[in-house]
């Protein structure tokens, strides 16, 4: 089959729903977390929110290897292989028994996750470059974006029919959907001439090829600093509806309003990107989300405010936070993998790999900060966000970025 049959609507479509794969596994647990904490880890309620971190580490470590592997083999076969992958532990986790099993479980499908979600990014950079390819990103952001605003809601339905555990069951239905659907749709995007086979010994200089890419190396370095506040938050959102706010019932529709405002960010950044250039897109967001966080950090730490009030003051940051998104991460990606059209996977691989690891590890931490109040996610948010502001003014300014 061939890649070109597919039309570019279609396309955008099918590789938001790849990616869109993380964000429903993450944000279609969220409803079901007091349930999970209930009876999982009443003794420990933190750990609860484990069931989104063991995930993300999971993908993360994954994202190291499905890259270099579409590299040799293709992207269709190590797609189909990680589909099944997350297919058969959403299975498990659906028949686990404790917490461990479940985390265990959901450590293996962040795995299978990674190929859908890197290799989709591969096969953009089969097809396309430069401020085309962060268009079109920004486009596949724009659907996946709506995924957020879909998966908290349909989680909640389906845990008051089925429980908590028909959540994994769900997975399960969405991973078999979206093998079908590539399957009988989406050709190979890299030709035999162009697989490169993979050798242990060329990891090294290909690495190095990379960290010597000031574009490359700085585009990696703020992207993993952008991940960690959206990864936080994520972790967060619920138990700070819940504890903080006492609005635990009407999260997912919050969350879902949140989501979709977000979504106009990435539909913005198609239109802006071609006309200011990626680089320009992510430090201007960057300084703009430094002085909103500022101003609602001091706001909370005041603490003179009515809890209505600093409810909506939280939900207008965390919009903010999400809304970065679409300016920041599509375009720190296209410009990362701008220069590595000869090693599109390796590259996917190694960039995803590091900034998800990395972010996964500091929203870890966040997690442990969390005191019952949003004042320790705002300013975690915060400082690392300073910190990726000033990384991505040395990225390089020239007319393709």
């Amino acid at each position: 089959m061939n890649a070109s049959k597919i039309s570019s609507t279609e396309l955008i479509a099918l590789l938001a729903m790849m990616v869109g794969t993380v964000a429903f596994s993450t944000d279609g647990m969220l409803p079901s977390l007091p349930q999970i904490t209930q009876e999982l880890s009443s003794d420990a309620p933190k750990r609860a929110q484990e069931i989104l971190i063991w995930f993300m580490v999971g993908m993360g470590l994954g994202t190291f290897f499905v890259g270099p592997l579409s590299d040799s083999f293709g992207r269709r076969p190590v797609i189909i292989l990680g589909l099944f992958f997350y297919i058969a532990m959403g299975f498990v986790a659906y028949r686990s028994s404790s917490l461990e099993v479940a985390l265990i479980a959901r450590f293996f499908q962040g795995l299978g996750a990674a190929a859908p979600r890197i290799v989709s990014q591969a096969i953009i950079r089969d097809l396309y470059s430069g401020r085309e390819m962060a268009q079109l990103i920004s486009f596949v952001m724009v659907i996946f974006s709506l995924t957020p605003a879909v998966a908290p809601l349909l989680g909640e339905q389906i845990m008051s029919v089925f429980g908590w555990r028909g959540i994994f069951m769900a997975f399960a239905l969405f991973g078999i959907i979206l093998l079908f659907w590539f399957l009988t749709r989406l050709g190979e995007t890299l030709p035999k001439a162009s697989r490169r086979i993979f050798y242990p010994s060329k990891v090294w200089p290909s690495l190095m090829e990379m960290y010597k890419n000031k574009q490359v190396r700085i585009s990696i370095l703020t992207q993993s600093f952008s991940y960690v506040p959206l990864f936080s938050s994520i972790i967060l959102i619920q138990p700070i509806f819940d504890q903080s706010f006492q609005a635990g019932s009407s999260f997912a529709k919050w969350f879902a309003l949140i989501a979709i405002i977000s979504a106009l960010s990435s539909l913005i950044n198609a239109r802006l990107v071609m006309r200011f250039g990626m680089r320009h897109m992510v430090v201007s967001s960057l300084f703009f989300q430094i002085l909103i966080s500022s101003i609602v950090l001091a706001y909370f730490w005041l603490g003179t405010v009515s809890v209505p009030t600093s409810f909506y003051v939280y939900l207008i940051w965390q919009t903010g936070i999400f809304f970065q998104v679409g300016f920041t991460l599509g375009n720190l990606n296209a410009l990362a993998l701008q220069p590595l059209a000869h090693i599109a996977g390796f590259g996917a691989s190694i960039v995803g790999g590091i900034s998800t690891v990395i972010a996964a590890a500091m929203a870890s931490i966040v997690n442990i900060l969390f005191d019952g109040t949003p004042i320790p996610l705002i300013g975690s948010c915060l400082a690392v966000i300073v910190v990726a502001y000033f990384v991505a003014i040395f990225l390089p300014n020239n007319t393709a970025s």
